[in-house]
């Protein structure tokens, strides 16, 4: 199962690249395209941290400057479909973000965290990757022992 806990054993065991790459590869949420990405040089992870969701910015969705763009219908229904089955944080899936000099882009999760603020939520469960050792350190300064970013 991909949850927050499993997330959590495979971090605690230094394993949680692996993990990444076995959730994005299958099942109903397996992003193929973003696993082989991910592969292509070496990342640095950290998490799972529970962040507000406000500090998350997607890249996916159906207004004009996002960089992958779905019609509104679609999006809506999707996003409706999530939203009705959200219950328990610790049972989604940590939504897999990238430090972009400072900012949180998901990259994979972008349709759950417009769920999520369907929902109510007000913070979520998020791995975060760097792609240098520089941006690792400034990220988990940043982030902090709880994982909130000032």
């Amino acid at each position: 199962m991909f949850d927050v806990a499993s997330c959590m054993a495979s971090a605690g065991s230094g394993r949680l690249d692996a993990w990444v790459h076995s959730y994005l590869g299958g099942g109903p949420w397996a992003n193929a395209g973003l696993r082989d990405g991910l592969r292509r040089q070496p990342r640095y992870w950290t998490g799972p941290h529970l962040l507000p969701l406000s500090r998350l910015e997607r890249c996916c969705g159906p207004e004009p400057a996002m960089e992958y763009r779905v019609p509104a219908e679609t999006w809506r229904r999707k996003v409706a479909g999530i939203a009705s089955h959200l219950d328990d944080p610790m049972g989604v899936p940590p939504l897999i973000t990238e430090w972009r000099a400072g900012r949180l882009s998901i990259r994979d999760g972008n349709h759950r965290l417009a769920a999520m603020v369907e929902a109510g939520w007000e913070s979520c469960w998020v791995i975060v990757w760097c792609n240098s050792p520089a941006d690792f350190d400034t990220a988990l300064q940043a982030l902090g022992e709880k994982g909130l970013i000032p």
